[in-house]
Order: C-alpha cells, then sequence, then structure tokens
C-alpha cells in the first residue's frame, strides 16, 4: 500500500503564497514508480485536476486557471511532491488532494481521477480577498 499525507496548506489572503507537500511511504511506493498529482475539491463542487509529474520529472501538466502561479515538482530521494503556489487566488480555495499511480513508465503523467491509486486525506487552502 501506499501512504500520502498532505501538509502545509492554510489562510492566505489574495497574492500570497504556499508550497504545499506530498510525503509518501509504503511498500509500493518503493516497488513502484509513481506517477503523482495534485488534485483539488471546492465545497458545491467536483475534484478537479491541478497538476501532474512524472516520475522522473521531466515532464508536467498544469490546468489551464493555475498555469503560470503554481509549480510542481518531487524529490524521489525523499518521496516527497511539492507543490508550490503563487499569486493565489480566492478561487483557489479548495481542499487539495495529493494522489499517486503506480506505473512502470518514467515519463508518462496522469491527469484523469479515475488514473489514480491513491489518494491523501487532503489539507484545506483557503484564500481571502
Amino acid at each position: 500500500q501506499v501512504q500520502l499525507v498532505e501538509s502545509g496548506g492554510g489562510l492566505v489572503q489574495a497574492g500570497d503564497s504556499l508550497r504545499l507537500s506530498c510525503a509518501a511511504s509504503g511498500r509500493t511506493f518503493s516497488r513502484y514508480s509513481m506517477g503523482m498529482g495534485w488534485f483539488r475539491q471546492a465545497p458545491g463542487k467536483e475534484r478537479e485536476f491541478v497538476a501532474a509529474i512524472s516520475w522522473s520529472d521531466q515532464r508536467v501538466s498544469y490546468a489551464d486557471s493555475v498555469k503560470g502561479r503554481f509549480t510542481i515538482s518531487r524529490d524521489n530521494a525523499k518521496n516527497t511532491v511539492y507543490l508550490q503556489m503563487t499569486s493565489l487566488k480566492p478561487e483557489d480555495t479548495a481542499v487539495y488532494y495529493c494522489a499517486a499511480k503506480s506505473t512502470h513508465s518514467l515519463e508518462v503523467i496522469y491527469v484523469q481521477i479515475n488514473d489514480y491509486d491513491h489518494w491523501g486525506q487532503g489539507t484545506q487552502v483557503t484564500v481571502s480577498s
């Protein structure tokens, strides 16, 4: 199994920055390559894709709504994925979830919710205007 624990959320003002972290552990995580992603879910809305990164970190993808403001990265030695968020807007308010996908590919990125096998519990990000 894979355990994912997000951290770094909080209450900030519009224009501020936050960095989310996702610490991964578990036997499966150590044995397989993992595509990683961040999703978010605002109150009353469906969970949506935010960003994804391949195991090799050579490929990334972003939702149009965060492109140019958010940066996904990973440190495989630390089993951690990050989401650097800048120029935050009130519409970025949501619970942010980290997700992992077991894969044999070092380069594939996954952007669909149903692609992912493992999910964290989420961390709340609130952006006030």
